[in-house]
């Protein structure tokens, strides 16, 4: 670090000091700015990422299964919680939108948790990392199920760290709106805000040795007991969940491998813009990330230790007008990190592949509409799983598209689907452009595509079926 450098970063150092930002966060955000005030683009060439070889597939995981439930003992469930969904209409948690039969996420992930207590005696504690505007409202929410409450914390906080002003790398100042001169900084803040929070050193001190680490709105991510013995026996120290890429997954990050063999994942924010092309080749670069991951605690506590809270994750630059719902305001840099992106730094961290079941986050009102109708249902653990004829995988689910004109918010798809959805077990495709109010008891077959391009809304009947 030089003096220009040090200088540079003063005016951030004082608006985080006077905004009491844990000395961990502090530090982590000076080794991103770091790297942006030297001229670092985040950018990861293809030719320093090559396709991985030599995953493990869960398919042949099974003999571990033992294991796992004898590690159960010593796992927290943790989920990721700091959305607010506002992309699909909504003002609170994301993970309180009522999801499937009337229950939000968050009642599910409390009774999968629940359920899987019940059915082994393990402790197997919750824990969420909320953000300050989800924290309030879902730890309210929590309250109707007195049972999570074991011997650890139910949620930590993650940082916020200062936006950074694009032309000239000086703190944004904003004062129309000084929230937004502040920002989460990616998913990454996960190992600081653990370490910060003091719940690391809790569940250190508690026992506990593992982490099963997912989204809150990924209905696929389930402790599966394999994975978990798979970390135990075989002495993980990361393990990350990877799936076959499709045309749909071109722009998300994939999973990649260094010249020396050591893995890494690459988002499209780090691809320079001259390789997009490559970037995008499902074929050459096959695995993305579902951002499930598992942790080894104690190895976690030490590589912390050893770099002073720092994991040198790569930069991810994100550019973003500093009023995310004004386009024309000035543009600023997020400094972000993914959480994912460290199975780069730790010693023989591996990847495993999954099926793509593990991977159904709600997104869109695409994906809440499928996952409300018969194409999925509810198990004893609940779990949401594909229905029979979705269930060994020779099927694939429907593929639903709705127009974000007329259907981008949660309010719009409860308007157009009072009764529900339309059975969809014999449907492939379900695409609708247009305004449409479903009655009750619709069917789609086969490949359903409604289009009205008018200014009033077409009933579709009680019974119909569409379709073939």
């Amino acid at each position: 670090m030089d003096a220009r450098t040090d200088a540079a970063f003063a005016p951030f150092a004082a608006r985080m000091a006077a905004a009491a930002v844990p000395e961990i966060a502090v530090r982590t955000f000076r080794h991103a700015y770091d790297q942006l005030h030297g001229g670092a683009t985040g950018h990861i060439a293809g030719c320093d990422a090559l396709p991985p070889e030599g995953l493990a597939d869960l398919a042949g995981l099974g003999h571990h299964g033992a294991a796992g439930r004898a590690a159960l003992e010593r796992t927290v469930v943790l989920r990721l919680n700091g959305g607010l969904g506002t992309s699909m209409g909504l003002r609170g948690p994301k993970s309180l939108l009522p999801v499937r039969d009337g229950w939000t996420f968050l009642d599910i992930i409390a009774r999968q948790v629940l359920a899987l207590r019940a059915e082994t005696g393990a402790r197997l504690p919750l824990l969420l990392m909320n953000s300050f505007a989800t924290r309030a409202p879902t730890l309210a929410a929590l309250a109707a199920y007195p049972d999570l409450t074991v011997d650890v914390p139910l949620d930590f906080l993650q940082h916020q760290v200062p936006k950074v002003w694009a032309h000239d790398l000086t703190p944004v100042d904003w004062p129309a709106d000084r929230t937004l001169e502040w920002c989460p900084p990616g998913h990454g803040d996960l190992y600081p805000a653990l370490a910060s929070s003091g719940v690391l050193d809790a569940l250190l001190a508690a026992g506990y040795a593992y982490a099963f680490v997912s989204n809150a709105d990924n209905l696929g991510a389930t402790l599966d007991l394999s994975l978990l013995g798979w970390l135990a026996a075989e002495h993980v120290p990361f393990g990350i969940e990877v799936t076959r890429r499709t045309v749909l997954d071109r722009k998300g990050g994939h999973l990649a491998q260094r010249a020396d063999g050591a893995l890494m994942l690459r988002e499209l924010a780090q691809c320079p813009p001259d390789e997009v092309e490559d970037f995008q080749d499902i074929e050459r670069y096959a695995w993305f990330n579902t951002n499930n991951l598992w942790l080894h605690l104690p190895t976690l506590r030490a590589e912390l230790d050893a770099h002073g809270g720092v994991l040198a994750l790569p930069l991810i630059r994100n550019r973003k007008p500093v009023d995310p719902t004004d386009p024309s305001s000035p543009p600023a840099l997020q400094l972000e990190t993914a959480m994912g992106a460290a199975v780069g730094v730790f010693k023989g961290a591996r990847a495993v592949r999954v099926p793509r079941v593990r991977f159904a986050p709600v997104k869109r009102n695409d994906d809440l509409l499928l996952v409300r109708s018969d194409a999925y249902r509810l198990d004893d653990g609940w779990r949401i799983v594909p229905a029979p004829p979705f269930a060994d995988g020779s099927r694939p689910l429907p593929a639903v598209r709705l127009d974000d004109a007329h259907w981008r918010s949660v309010q719009d798809l409860d308007a157009g689907f009072p009764a529900g959805p339309p059975s969809m077990t014999d449907c492939r495709t379900l695409s609708i452009t247009g305004r449409y109010r479903f009655g009750r008891g619709v069917v789609a077959q086969g490949d359903v595509a409604l289009v009205n391009d008018g200014p009033d809304v077409v009933a579709i009947p009680d019974g119909a079926r569409l379709g073939r």
